[in-house]
């Protein structure tokens, strides 16, 4: 129990005397240009590390500027891909802001070499130059449009493509129709007082006097 006391107050005289401590620093207001060495030209989202509070993180904008807050005394790294990292001190200046031009330099880095996919078939490129040349190239898009759109390919394709649903609701609604028309049209030429020729028909027999010979038998 003694010792746990004693290490409450270890703990709360540490939290008080770095809280003292960062009170005593001053704070100072930084802002700057992130520029490549030697140019006025600016290195944009430059990652920006206080080392000294925490690895605090910042991110200079597009135009490579920058604005944090900071103690006097910290340590800032600027860091970017294909760049050196540079580390500066925040120095104790009279006023509360500090105004930095950041300079980076480029690296150059050499990778090794990456081949990408199988090797290729030719051995040489006086071999490949040759299979180029004889490849048998189509002619234009239009060509080939007019070619894929011919009848003799339409009617090649109708042999194994099937239909769609559009196509077979399409001719099942013609079946449907002509069936219609047919049955309509029997049912025209059955009835004899709706066949016009019927009609004509019975016209010129009673004209000729068809019907009064029967009766009459002569």
């Amino acid at each position: 129990m003694k010792l746990l006391h004693q290490f409450i107050i270890l703990a709360v005289l540490l939290t008080v005397s770095l809280s003292t401590f960062a009170q005593d620093k001053k704070i100072v207001q930084v802002s700057g240009y992130i520029l490549a060495e030697g140019t006025e030209i600016a290195v944009p989202y430059v990652t920006i590390r206080n080392e000294s509070y925490g690895n605090d993180g910042f991110v200079a904008n597009h135009e490579g500027y920058f604005s944090f807050v900071a103690y006097a005394g910290d340590e800032i790294a600027f860091s970017s891909i294909g760049y050196r990292t540079v580390r500066i001190t925040i120095p104790d200046v009279s006023g509360d802001k500090y105004t930095a031009r950041i300079e980076l330099t480029p690296t150059v880095e050499e990778l090794p070499m990456v081949t990408v996919g199988p090797p290729l078939p030719w051995a040489s490129i006086e071999e490949f130059n040759m299979e180029f040349l004889a490849l048998n190239i189509g002619n234009d898009d239009v060509m080939t449009a007019k070619r894929n759109l011919s009848p003799q390919a339409l009617a090649s394709l109708s042999k194994i493509v099937p239909r769609s649903a559009e196509e077979i609701q399409a001719y099942n609604s013609f079946q449907r129709h002509i069936n219609m028309s047919n049955r309509a049209i029997n049912q025209n030429m059955a009835n004899p007082l709706l066949n016009p020729f019927a009609w004509g028909q019975l016209i010129n027999q009673i004209k000729r006097g068809d019907y009064s010979r029967q009766r009459l038998k002569y």
